[in-house]
C-alpha cells in the first residue's frame, strides 16, 4: 500500500480515515443484510424459484439480488481495506518505535555528553510515623532525600531551610473563580469528560466541568503569559513575563512539570510560544523591546538554545508563532503589521520578513491577527482585521529537514483574498479544513481553495478568541447521498474575549454556555456571616453570588451604569452593601440581589470602603475624595429602611481604613477611620445629627511612616489594643483608650508592606487559646500566629496574585480565604492549613533563637558576644557590618516603649530591662531593611541642586553641615571617621586609628597618675549603639592655651554634661533617665536636649515637638546652604571647620578633657583629618554618580547614608 497523501508518512489521523471508511462499509453491509432479512428471511444462498421453477411471487426478487450483490462487492473492499488498515498500522507503529528509539538514542548521547551523576542527597530519613503525609506518599525509613522543594544539596544549611519550605504550605488553593481570557482555552476531553485547560493569572487550570472539580498546575511566580498544547493534547507549555521568568512543560495526564527552563535568554520574560508537531521542539519570541527568537529542545536534559536571532524593532511586536505542522525546522510570527518566516538547523536560524502594503495589491490589508501553514501546498496563509487573508507562496519548494538549504525560503505575498467584512481574529487548520472565527462571534469552515463549507454563529457569543476541538471522534451523522454537508466529527471549544466560554456540538449546531465570568477588574469580594456564600463583584458591573463549599453559582445580577468597587455583608446576613466607581450605594437583599431601597447618590468620586456597624444600625462608607459618609437604618411607616445621615472630608489624604468597633461602656457603635495623612479620627455617630458627623477625636499615629491598615486585637491581655501596620514593615500596637503607642514590632517582610488585616475566626478544631491574623501584600496573602512578637517564622505568605491582590475576605468559620486579583479578573479560594503554620514556627526554634539569626553572623557573629560573670554582665562589643544604623527617634520609642510596658497592670513605670527582651526590642525597632540606592538617589534630590552637568548635587560645606545639623545629629568624630573611611584615608606616621582607640585603657591609664574626683559615664567601643560604663574622672595635665580654648568652645556651645544618676545592676541595663531623651544607651545630641522636656510622661509630645522643631529649621537650613557654595579658599575651610567645631557635643569633649593626654593626641588626629577633607580632597559636590570605594566597614556606609536620608525626609 502507498502511503497516503503521495509518499507522506502515515499518521494518525491517516489511520483514523481508514477506520471511519471502514466503519462505514460495514453499516452498508448490515443495511443490505437487514434488506435481505425484510424480505421473508431470505440470506444469501436461499433459492429465489418456487419448486415448479417459476420466480418467487412473495419477495421482491430485484432488490434481493440488488442487496446480495451489493453485499458481495461490499465485503471485497471491506477486505482490501482491512489490509489497508493492517499496513496502515504497522507503518505507524513501526515509524513511533523508530521515532522513540531515536529519541532514546539522542537523549543518552547527550546524557553521555553530560556525564550526569544521580544528584547528591543532603538528608536521609531516620524514622515515618505510620497514617502521615509522608507515610501516605511512599516515604521510608532510611530513604534519602534529593530534593525536598527548593531545597537540595547545594543550598541546604540546616532543618530551618525545610522550614522555610513548608511555610509556604499553610494555604492550599482550593478553586480558581475566572480566567485570564486574553489566552486561548483548551479541550482536553469531551463527551462524558469535559475537562477543559485555560490560564488564570499564575496557574495552569485543568477544569473537569460535568464532574466539577478543578486540578491546578502552580510553579510560575508571574502571571502566565503564554502556553500551547502539543497535537496529542499530553504536553502543555506555559511560560511568564516578569523577574525570574520561566518556561515550564507540563504532563496534563499526571499534572507533573516535566522539564523548567530557568534562563530564558530574557529579562523580561515571554510573550509568545509555541511546540512542534513532534513535540519535541518549542519556540519562543521574548517580550524584550529587542525580540529574540529561541529555538530549544526541551527533551534533552540542558537547558541551552539550539539557536537564537534577535528582531529588528521595525518589525513591530511579535506576539504570534507557530510550527509548520509537515517540518519542524520551519515556523512563522506576526505582529500587527510584520509577517516572518524562519528556517533553522544546525547552523543556526534565518529569517525572511516578506513586504507587504495597502498599494502592493491596491486594497487595504488591515492589521495582522493570526498565521498558518496550508495543509497540502507549500503556502501559508494570515489573517487580517479588515476581513481578509493574505496568500504567502515559497519560491522553492518544500524540503524534508535533512535537505534544509542554505538560506531560508523567499516568500512573497502572492495575494490578498477577502473573505468577509468582519475582522478574523482566529485562524487554524483541521485536517482538510481552514477554520475562521470573528469578532461576531462566527466559526466558518473552509476547504483548501478557501471555499465555504459551513458557519456555525449565535447571536450571544461575543468576539471569538480562541476555538479548540476535541480529540474524540463522534459517529458521523446521516446525510442524503447527494449532500455535499461536510461530516465534522469533532466538536468545539469557543472562548470570548468578553470572558464566555461555549460547548459546540457540530451535528446539533447547539452552543451551550459553559462559563461566564468577569471581563474587567474584580475589586471587591465579601463573604456571608452565617452561611458559605461569597459575593464578588467586578468593574463590568457583574454581581454573582457562589456557594463556596460545593463550588456552586447560585445567583447574579448585572450593573450597567457603573462597575463595583467594594461589596459588605451585614451581621445579621440580611443585607448586602454595594459601593461603585460613580460614587453609588446599593443595599440589596442579600439572597435575591434585589435592591431593598432605592441607590444613595452621596459620593463624589468612587467608593473604595463600606462597613456595617456591628448592631446592622449604621452603614459607612469611604470614598476617593476622602470623605467619609454615614447612613443610618430607621423605621418608616412599620418597615426598616436606610437614609442618609451625614458625611465628612475628614481626610486630607487617602482614606486607607474604615473600622467599626463597640464602646467599652455601652454597646454603641465606635467609628475609626485612618487616612495616609497619618489621621486616626474617631467619629461619635451617637451625637451626629443629620448632615453633621460629629468628630471626637483625631491622632497623628506616625510621624515618618504610613499606616496602611488597622484592626482590632484580640483580647490576650487586660489591656485592650488596635493593630496597624506601616509602610516601614512594622506593626504596632495602640492602647484603645488613650491612642499611645504600646508596642513595636517587626511585621512579615514579604516584598512589600501588608495591605489590608484581619483577625482570622476561630475554627471548630483549632486551640482556643490561639488566634491568626490574616493579611494580603501587593501580591501574596498570609498568615500571622498571635501574639505578635516580631519571630519571622510565626508568619509565612504565598503568591495570591502576582499583578496585585486587590481585597479579600474569609469565611466564618475561618477554614477559607477568598482573594480577589484586580486586574487579573480572578479571584481564589484558599484553604487554611494551620497545622503546616505551627510546624514552621516550631522548626525555627524557641526562645530567643529566631531572633539571634537575625543579627549579622547569628549569636556568635560580630555583632556581639555575651559572656555572663558573677557580679556583671561583660559586653565585648564590635563593629557591625551589616546593622542599618539605629536613628536617636526610634531610641526614643524603645525607652518610652520599656517604661510603660506593664503599667497598665502594676502602675508603676519599667526602669530596667533583660538581655533577651532587650534583643527584641532592638530587632523589632531596627529598620527592617537597609538603606538602598533609590532612597540615597531620593535624598539627593530633595537635598541637591542641578549642576552644568545636569545632575542632581550637593555642596560639599552644605553636606557636611547638613550632616551634622540636620536630621540625627552626627558628631564631628563620628563624621571625620566615616568619611576617611569612604575616601580610602588612612592615618599618617604617628597617628592613630580612629577605630583602633580603645577608650577604657585610656580611662585606666590615667586613673593610676591622677586623682579621682568624681565619676562619668564613657563609652565602650564605638558602634551604632552605645554601651556606658562607670569610670574614674581624673583631671589631665593640660597646658592653659588648651584649657583656654576647650573652655571657649564650651562657653559657646552652651551645653552642659549631664550623667546618669543609677548604675546598671549584674544582668541588668539601667534603662532610667530623668531626661526622656538621654538614655544609657545612646548620645542625646545639643539640639535634641534643646528640644526636649525634662518629664514626659506620654511619648508622643516629645516625638511631635521634635518632629516640629525640625522641620521649622529645614528651609533655613537650605536658605543656608544655597547662600555658601562649595570653594578651595581658606577662609571657606574655615568657616566649615568652625562650624563643625561648634556643633560638637559638649559631653563629648567633655570625655576627651578627662582622658589625658593620649586623648588630646586623638582628638587632635581627628581633627587633622577633618581638615584634611577640607584642604586636600578635591572633590566640590557629593552626587549619586560619586564612585565610593569597596570597603570594608559598610555600617559606616550605612550611617552615612542615612544620615542624607534623615535629612532628606525632614
Amino acid at each position: 500500500m502507498a502511503d497516503p497523501g503521495g509518499g507522506r508518512p502515515v499518521t494518525v489521523s491517516d489511520v483514523q480515515q481508514l477506520v471511519r471508511r471502514k466503519d462505514e462499509i460495514e453499516a452498508q453491509i448490515k443495511a443490505c443484510y437487514e434488506l435481505l432479512e425484510g424480505q421473508k428471511g431470505v440470506g444469501m444462498h436461499e433459492p429465489l424459484v418456487d419448486a415448479e421453477g417459476f420466480p418467487r411471487a412473495d419477495i421482491d426478487v430485484y432488490q434481493v439480488r440488488t442487496a446480495r450483490h451489493n453485499i458481495i462487492c461490499l465485503q471485497n473492499d471491506h477486505k482490501a481495506l482491512m489490509k489497508e488498515v493492517e499496513e496502515a498500522l504497522h507503518k505507524l507503529h513501526a515509524r513511533e518505535k523508530e521515532k522513540h528509539a531515536k529519541d532514546e538514542a539522542e537523549a543518552m548521547a547527550e546524557a553521555m555528553r553530560q556525564n550526569q551523576s544521580l544528584p547528591q542527597a543532603f538528608a536521609k530519613v531516620n524514622a515515618v510515623t505510620p497514617g502521615s503525609p509522608a507515610s501516605v506518599s511512599g516515604l521510608q525509613v532510611d530513604d534519602e532525600i534529593v530534593e525536598f522543594g527548593s531545597v537540595n544539596a547545594n543550598n541546604f544549611q540546616n532543618l530551618q531551610n525545610i522550614a522555610t519550605v513548608v511555610q509556604h504550605s499553610e494555604g492550599d488553593l482550593s478553586w480558581v473563580f475566572g480566567y485570564n481570557s486574553s489566552l486561548a482555552v483548551h479541550s482536553l476531553m469531551d463527551g462524558e469528560h469535559r475537562v477543559l485547560l485555560y490560564i488564570s493569572s499564575h496557574t495552569v487550570v485543568i477544569h473537569d466541568i460535568l464532574q466539577n472539580r478543578q486540578y491546578h498546575l502552580q510553579g510560575h511566580t508571574n502571571v502566565i503569559s503564554c502556553l500551547c498544547v502539543s497535537e496529542d493534547k499530553r504536553w502543555v507549555v506555559t511560560a511568564d513575563q516578569g523577574p525570574d521568568a520561566l518556561i515550564i512543560v507540563w504532563d496534563s495526564y499526571s499534572g507533573v512539570p516535566v522539564c523548567t527552563i530557568f534562563e530564558t535568554n530574557s529579562e523580561d520574560g515571554i510573550c509568545a510560544i509555541a511546540i512542534s508537531q513532534d513535540a519535541k521542539y518549542l519556540v519562543t519570541i521574548s517580550a524584550a523591546a529587542v525580540q529574540k527568537v529561541c529555538v530549544w529542545k526541551w527533551t534533552l536534559p540542558t537547558e541551552k538554545v539550539i539557536c537564537s536571532t534577535e528582531l529588528k524593532p521595525e518589525f513591530g511586536y511579535q506576539d504570534y508563532v507557530i510550527f509548520n505542522p509537515q517540518n519542524p525546522h520551519e515556523f512563522v510570527s506576526n505582529s500587527k503589521t510584520q509577517v516572518i518566516f524562519y528556517l533553522w538547523d544546525d547552523s543556526g536560524l534565518q529569517y525572511g520578513a516578506p513586504f507587504l502594503s495597502n498599494q502592493t495589491f491596491k486594497c487595504r490589508v488591515g492589521q495582522f491577527s493570526q498565521s498558518v501553514f496550508h495543509f497540502n501546498t507549500s503556502q501559508a496563509l494570515t489573517g487580517t482585521s479588515a476581513g481578509k487573508l493574505v496568500v504567502w507562496d515559497m519560491d522553492n519548494p518544500r524540503t524534508l529537514p535533512e535537505e534544509l538549504p542554505a538560506k531560508p525560503h523567499g516568500v512573497t505575498a502572492k495575494k490578498v483574498v477577502s473573505m468577509q467584512k468582519e475582522s478574523l481574529t482566529v485562524l487554524q487548520v483541521l485536517e482538510s479544513c481552514i477554520v475562521t472565527g470573528d469578532v461576531e462571534g462566527q466559526v466558518k469552515f473552509y476547504d483548501g481553495q478557501l471555499r465555504l463549507l459551513t458557519i456555525y454563529s449565535h447571536d450571544k457569543v461575543g468576539p471569538i478568541r480562541s476555538i479548540s476541538f476535541s480529540t474524540i471522534l463522534r459517529d458521523p451523522p446521516s446525510a442524503p447521498p447527494d449532500s455535499s454537508q461536510p461530516f465534522l466529527t469533532r466538536n468545539f471549544i469557543l472562548s470570548t474575549s468578553d470572558a464566555t466560554m461555549f460547548h459546540v456540538a457540530t451535528d446539533s449546531t447547539n452552543f451551550e454556555r459553559i462559563m461566564q465570568e468577569a471581563k474587567k477588574a474584580v475589586n471587591a469580594i465579601a463573604c456571608h456571616p452565617q452561611e458559605p456564600l461569597v459575593a464578588v463583584g467586578s468593574h463590568c458591573g457583574l454581581l454573582k453570588v457562589w456557594e463556596y463549599k460545593q463550588t456552586k453559582y447560585l445567583v447574579s445580577r448585572i450593573f450597567t451604569e457603573a462597575g463595583i468597587q467594594c461589596l459588605s455583608y451585614d451581621p445579621e446576613g440580611h443585607f448586602l452593601a454595594a459601593g461603585f466607581t460613580d460614587g453609588s450605594v446599593y443595599i440589596l437583599d442579600a439572597i435575591s440581589l434585589q435592591s431593598i431601597c432605592k441607590e444613595f447618590q452621596f459620593s463624589q468620586g468612587p467608593v473604595t470602603h463600606i462597613s456595617f456597624s456591628h448592631d446592622s444600625k449604621y452603614l459607612v462608607t469611604a470614598d476617593e475624595n476622602y470623605s467619609v459618609t454615614v447612613y443610618k437604618r430607621v423605621l418608616e411607616k412599620g418597615s426598616r429602611c436606610w437614609e442618609h445621615l451625614a458625611g465628612l472630608e475628614s481626610h486630607y489624604k487617602p482614606i486607607r481604613s474604615i473600622l467599626f468597633g463597640v464602646h467599652s461602656d455601652s454597646n454603641e457603635p465606635r467609628l475609626l477611620s485612618l487616612g495616609v495623612d497619618r489621621q486616626l479620627v474617631e467619629y461619635d455617630l451617637k451625637s451626629s445629627i443629620k448632615d453633621y458627623l460629629v468628630v471626637t477625636h483625631r491622632d497623628r499615629l506616625e510621624q515618618d511612616a504610613v499606616p496602611l491598615c488597622l484592626t482590632w486585637y484580640p483580647q490576650l491581655s487586660t489591656e485592650s489594643f488596635f493593630l496597624t501596620a506601616n509602610n516601614c514593615y512594622k506593626m504596632k500596637l495602640y492602647n484603645t483608650t488613650t491612642k499611645m503607642c504600646r508596642k513595636t514590632l517587626l511585621g512579615p517582610t514579604y516584598g512589600s508592606p501588608l495591605e489590608k488585616i484581619q483577625i482570622l475566626p476561630r475554627t471548630s478544631s483549632a486551640d482556643p487559646q490561639q488566634h491568626y491574623l490574616v493579611y494580603i501584600t501587593k501580591d501574596k496573602v498570609g498568615l500571622q500566629m498571635l501574639p505578635v512578637d516580631g519571630n519571622p517564622h510565626k508568619s509565612s505568605a504565598f503568591i495570591c496574585h502576582p499583578d496585585g491582590a486587590s481585597d479579600f475576605a474569609m469565611s466564618q468559620d475561618g477554614r477559607y480565604i477568598f482573594t480577589a486579583g484586580g486586574k487579573e479578573r480572578t479571584f481564589m479560594k484558599w484553604k487554611v492549613n494551620l497545622p503546616a503554620l505551627d510546624a514552621a514556627s516550631f522548626l525555627g526554634g524557641e526562645d530567643l533563637i529566631p531572633f539571634y539569626n537575625l543579627l549579622d553572623g547569628g549569636r556568635d557573629g560580630k555583632f556581639f558576644r555575651l559572656t555572663f560573670n558573677s557580679n556583671l554582665i561583660d559586653v565585648a562589643v564590635s563593629k557591625p557590618s551589616k546593622e542599618p544604623y539605629l536613628p536617636c527617634l526610634l531610641i526614643e520609642e524603645m525607652i518610652n516603649e520599656v517604661k510603660f510596658s506593664k503599667y497598665v497592670d502594676t502602675g508603676e513605670e519599667v526602669t530596667k530591662i533583660n538581655l533577651d527582651d532587650f534583643i527584641k526590642l532592638y530587632i523589632n525597632h531596627r529598620p527592617a531593611l537597609d538603606l538602598s540606592m533609590k532612597t540615597i538617589e531620593k535624598a539627593f534630590q530633595v537635598l541637591g541642586y542641578d549642576n552644568e552637568k545636569g545632575d542632581k548635587v550637593i555642596d560639599r560645606g552644605d553636606f557636611l553641615l547638613l550632616l551634622q545639623r540636620r536630621g540625627e545629629q552626627m558628631t564631628e568624630d563620628e563624621l571625620a571617621e566615616c568619611l576617611t573611611t569612604l575616601l580610602g584615608r588612612k592615618a599618617k606616621k604617628g597617628e592613630s586609628e580612629l577605630d583602633t582607640c580603645d577608650l577604657t585603657d585610656l580611662t585606666t591609664a590615667t586613673a593610676v597618675t591622677h586623682p579621682v574626683k568624681e565619676k562619668k559615664w564613657v563609652t565602650v567601643g564605638d558602634t551604632s549603639l552605645r554601651i556606658y560604663k562607670w569610670v574614674p574622672v581624673t583631671e589631665p595635665k593640660v597646658d592653659d592655651k588648651n584649657k583656654n580654648k576647650k573652655k571657649g568652645k564650651d562657653e559657646k556651645c552652651g551645653s552642659e554634661v549631664t550623667t546618669p544618676e543609677n548604675s546598671s545592676s549584674p544582668g541588668m541595663m539601667d534603662m532610667h533617665d530623668d531626661n526622656s531623651n538621654q538614655s544609657s544607651i545612646a548620645d542625646a545630641s545639643p539640639i535634641k536636649q534643646e528640644n526636649s522636656s525634662n518629664s514626659s510622661p506620654a511619648p508622643e509630645q516629645n516625638l511631635a515637638t521634635q518632629a516640629d522643631g525640625t522641620e521649622v529649621k529645614s528651609d533655613e537650613t537650605q536658605a543656608e546652604a544655597k547662600e555658601q557654595p562649595g570653594s578651595e579658599d581658606t577662609s571657606d575651610e574655615q568657616n566649615s571647620q568652625s562650624s563643625m567645631e561648634n556643633s560638637m557635643n559638649s559631653s563629648e569633649k567633655a570625655e576627651i578633657q578627662s582622658s589625658g593626654e593620649n586623648d588630646l593626641i586623638t582628638e587632635a588626629s581627628k581633627n587633622s583629618q577633618i581638615s584634611e577633607l577640607n584642604q586636600e580632597t578635591p572633590i566640590k559636590e557629593f552626587h549619586t554618580g560619586w564612585n565610593w570605594r569597596e570597603r570594608k566597614e559598610q555600617d559606616l556606609t550605612a550611617l552615612l547614608a542615612m544620615e542624607v536620608c534623615t535629612a532628606g525626609q525632614v
